[in-house]
């Protein structure tokens, strides 16, 4: 059994990777607030800890942007067109994460959980990174469908987390000085 699935998610080893969670989307799926919260929750928790982050967009012409409020404090250059399901198969994807080569972890949310994060996972786990899929800030149109995807995910050794889980991992305990900030993202 490898030991992908043995790891705690450190902010030290992570980037978060945002994946279409755009606005001709979002109306469309059947959790969007709990994505919503959760991605927020996640996003400023990256901020706080210095945890890099990168942002898919599926042919953004048709699909629409980006929900703006995942856009602000991003850094320049953070998001990443793509007419591919899996982001691996951008060009730009790959050199972005290389840019970060001390990082072995990818923190994966965003939509839709059957299509692009699966292919998204599933490439990334070939290319050899330690993947998280964090349960509560994915959707699919259908609760058929994102079950499906989580369940084949973790299946190709995928660690599903839920997004409290990987804020106090990337915490590790209270004595760090930035709990007070994750904290209250929580409560």
């Amino acid at each position: 059994m490898s030991t992908s699935h043995c790891v705690l998610a450190k902010a030290s080893n992570s980037i978060l990777v945002c994946i279409d969670v755009q606005t001709k989307l979002c109306p469309a799926m059947g959790n969007l607030q709990q994505v919503l919260k959760n991605g927020t929750r996640l996003l400023k928790g990256a901020k706080i800890l210095d945890v890099p982050v990168l942002v898919t967009e599926q042919y953004p012409k048709g699909v629409g942007p980006t929900v703006g409020t995942f856009l602000i404090d991003l850094p320049p250059n953070s998001i990443i067109e793509k007419n591919t399901f899996s982001s691996v198969l951008a060009p730009a994807f790959l050199d972005r994460l290389k840019t970060h080569s001390q990082r072995e972890q990818i923190i994966l949310f965003g939509m839709e959980t059957h299509v692009c994060v699966l292919q998204t996972a599933l490439d990334l786990v070939r290319e050899g990174w330690t993947v998280f899929v964090v349960k509560d800030a994915v959707s699919s149109r259908t609760q058929e469908n994102e079950s499906l995807g989580l369940q084949r995910m973790q299946a190709a050794g995928v660690n599903v987390v839920s997004t409290e889980m990987v804020l106090f991992e990337w915490l590790e305990g209270k004595d760090n000085p930035k709990f007070k900030e994750i904290h209250s993202l929580i409560v």
